[in-house]
């Protein structure tokens, strides 16, 4: 799988302190955020670009991490291929209201999450 061919669509930050890394980022970056309700808690998402995005997740993290979201064709076919050359999958795909994602740890590259979106429908 290239990494060329599945680009970084979304940037998601989990922190302790949801309040403070909001502060943070937008005196040192200039991102804007804004609160979204989600069944799991508090997020905010955050305006990194026009073609990009981003969000903060506030959860139980021992210490604040950046997870990439990169875009695949076949959230399943993508985690499957990961299993076999030797990711751990942390979050098996699972269907939002936007679309799927899968978590994975990769042993020598760290967390990556995989995106897929739904078909816009007009």
């Amino acid at each position: 799988m290239s990494c060329v061919a599945h680009p970084v669509v979304h940037l998601e930050l989990h922190t302790g302190d949801l309040p403070g890394a909001c502060a943070a980022y937008a005196q040192v970056c200039g991102w804007r955020s804004n609160p979204v309700a989600t069944a799991g808690g508090p997020y905010l998402t955050l305006e990194l670009g026009e073609r990009f995005g981003g969000g903060i997740v506030e959860c139980g993290t021992a210490r604040p991490m950046w997870l990439p979201y990169v875009q695949v064709s076949d959230i399943g076919v993508a985690t499957a291929r990961a299993r076999e050359v030797g990711a751990t999958v942390l979050l098996a795909p699972r269907e939002g209201p936007a679309g799927w994602r899968a978590v994975l740890s990769v042993p020598a590259g760290g967390e990556i999450a995989f995106w897929q979106a739904k078909a816009w429908v007009p």
